[in-house]
C-alpha cells in the first residue's frame, strides 16, 4: 500500500511495486476522483492497482483504510509511506502556521499511520517512509538538540516533545535562538528519519523474529509538483529507493532501521556524509 500515490514519486512507486510485487498493490489518495483517474491511467498500460480512499491527516480515513485491510487480507505485508507536503519558499504564510501545518502532515500523520497500520503488518512486512535529503540530522543547527534526536535510546515521546517544542518556538519566532532552522519541512523529515529509527527498535524488541524491517529514504530531488518541477530526477528514478526498500528480501539483516540515499546506498543518518547534496 502506498500513500499519497495519484501523482509524482508516488504513483511510480505503485507503477514498480505492480511490475515487481507478487500481490495486489493499492494506489491511495486523498480525492477520490483523482485516484481513480490514477488507477485507470495505470490499467490502460496493463497494470492492475486497486485504488482506496486515504488522508493521512485524518484518523477515521486512517482506520478505514485498516479495516478494509485486516478483513480482505488479515494483514499488510508492504507499506510505502510517501504522503507528504512542504510550503513554497514564496508562501506568505506565517512561519509558526507553517510549521504547524506541515509538521501535522508530514511527522503526525507518519505517527498516526504507522499506530494504525503497524499492528496489522505481517510477518515478513516491509515499511518504508519517504524522508528527503532535508530530514539528515546535520540539517538540524544546535548540537545539543542534535544530540537529543541522536539519543540511540529516545523514545516516540521523546522525539514527539521535541517536534512540539519546534513548534511552540516558530510560533513566538524564537526558533533560530532555539538553535532550530528555518525550514518546517527539513524538522519535520528530520522527525521522520529519527522516528524510523524508534520504530524498528521498539519492534526489534517486542516482535522479534517476525523479519519486520522499516527504513527510511531520501528519494532526490524529483520533478514533481512539490518541487516546483525543478528536479533533475524522474519520478521513476525518485522511486527508485522507496521500491529497493519495499523488496527487502526474507531474512535480511541490513538496511534495517537505515536511512537510504536514492541511489540505494545506506548512509548514516547523524554525522553523514552523504553521497550527494541532493
Amino acid at each position: 500500500m502506498v500513500t499519497g500515490s495519484n501523482k509524482g514519486i508516488g504513483l511510480a512507486i505503485v507503477k514498480s511495486l505492480c511490475s515487481k510485487f507478487d500481490g495486489d498493490v493499492y494506489l491511495t489518495a486523498r480525492d477520490e476522483a483523482r485516484g481513480h483517474a490514477a488507477v485507470d491511467e495505470l490499467k490502460k498500460s496493463g497494470l492492475n492497482p486497486k485504488f482506496h480512499q486515504l488522508d493521512v491527516d485524518n484518523v477515521a480515513s486512517i482506520r478505514t483504510l485498516r479495516d478494509h485491510l485486516k478483513n480482505t487480507y488479515g494483514g499488510l505485508d508492504v507499506l510505502v509511506h510517501n504522503a507528504g507536503m512542504a510550503f513554497s519558499t514564496k508562501s506568505t504564510e506565517p512561519f509558526g502556521k507553517q510549521a504547524e501545518l506541515t509538521i501535522r502532515t508530514n511527522f503526525t500523520g507518519t505517527q498516526n499511520l504507522s499506530h494504525e497500520l503497524f499492528p496489522i503488518l505481517r510477518r515478513g512486512a516491509r515499511v518504508v517512509h519517504v524522508s528527503s535529503c532535508e530530514g539528515h540530522l546535520t540539517k538540524i543547527p544546535s548540537q545539543e538538540l542534535r544530540d537529543k534526536f541522536s539519543n540511540p535510546d529516545i523514545t516516540e515521546s521523546e522525539l514527539e516533545s521535541l517536534i512540539q517544542d519546534f513548534v511552540k518556538h516558530a510560533k513566538a519566532g524564537a526558533h533560530a535562538e532555539a538553535g532550530w532552522p528555518n525550514s518546517t519541512y527539513q524538522v519535520s523529515k528530520v522527525g521522520v528519519s529519527c522516528l524510523t529509527r524508534i520504530q524498528q527498535r521498539t519492534i526489534d524488541a517486542e516482535r522479534g523474529g517476525e523479519d519486520i524491517i522499516v527504513n527510511s529514504v531520501h528519494p532526490g530531488w524529483v520533478d514533481t509538483d512539490m518541487s516546483g518541477h525543478s528536479g533533475p530526477l524522474t519520478p521513476e528514478e525518485g522511486a527508485r529507493s522507496s521500491v529497493f526498500a519495499a523488496l527487502i528480501p526474507p531474512g535480511a539483516t541490513s538496511p534495517k532501521g537505515a536511512y537510504i540515499w536514492h541511489d540505494n546506498q545506506v548512509v548514516d543518518w547523524v554525522k553523514g556524509p552523504t553521497p550527494s547534496a541532493y
